[in-house]
């Protein structure tokens, strides 16, 4: 493992962690309705699953996951339906908007970390991006401990230190406006992006 495949895996991981998609959608959300440490726990959620793919491309257990398909197809169906059913509750919500939009509960925050975990280890497609992308750039035979710790370390720092900003820009731009009107707004366009994209994960699925 050498300086240039190490610098150009970094640079592939952060380009893929900005680009919008689903996750970037859950973050947003999760952060405007609720609150930043629902965005960070849907930003941790998110790492772990990628950390799972990850170890399953290192250690070559990719093809463990194509013959555990239909499993991950289930997986991805539920985290589609999970997210649509969180979409469907911001639409139709009766709470007092400026209530809601700060939930601390744990029962609030393990939500978040489960959806991200969910949206991540159901994307079948993702290990299989991994584990074409790592023979590419690592000879995986001679891959050391601290090899293997700078792939999670970069791993955990690109995407992680981008969702975590998101998180925090979505967070930052609401918190400009008090209004309730604006917190009604919010609501109904991060439960339409979340509709939107679980229903893309299952159409994917």
């Amino acid at each position: 493992m050498n300086l240039l495949s190490t610098l150009m895996f970094f640079s592939i991981m952060l380009t893929l962690a900005a680009m919008p998609s689903a996750s970037v959608a859950l973050v947003v959300s999760r952060s405007a309705t609720f609150g930043f440490r629902n965005g960070a726990a849907v930003a941790a959620g998110i790492v772990l699953g990628d950390l799972i793919l990850v170890a399953l491309s290192i250690f070559g257990m990719s093809s463990l996951a194509e013959t555990m398909g239909s499993l991950f197809f289930i997986v991805r169906f539920m985290a589609g339906a999970y997210l649509i059913w969180i979409g469907f509750s911001l639409l139709f919500s009766k709470a007092n908007m400026l209530q809601s939009l700060h939930d601390d509960r744990p029962s609030a925050i393990f939500t978040s970390f489960v959806s991200g975990l969910l949206l991540t280890f159901g994307d079948i497609k993702a290990i299989f991006f991994y584990a074409s992308l790592f023979p590419t750039l690592f000879d995986l035979r001679l891959l050391s401990i601290f090899d293997v710790i700078i792939i999670v370390s970069i791993t955990i720092v690109t995407v992680g230190g981008v969702k975590l900003t998101y998180a925090y820009a979505a967070k930052k731009i609401l918190s400009r406006w008090n209004s309730q009107r604006v917190h009604l707004g919010t609501r109904k366009i991060a439960g339409g992006l979340l509709i939107g994209a679980g229903a893309y994960v299952i159409v994917k699925a």
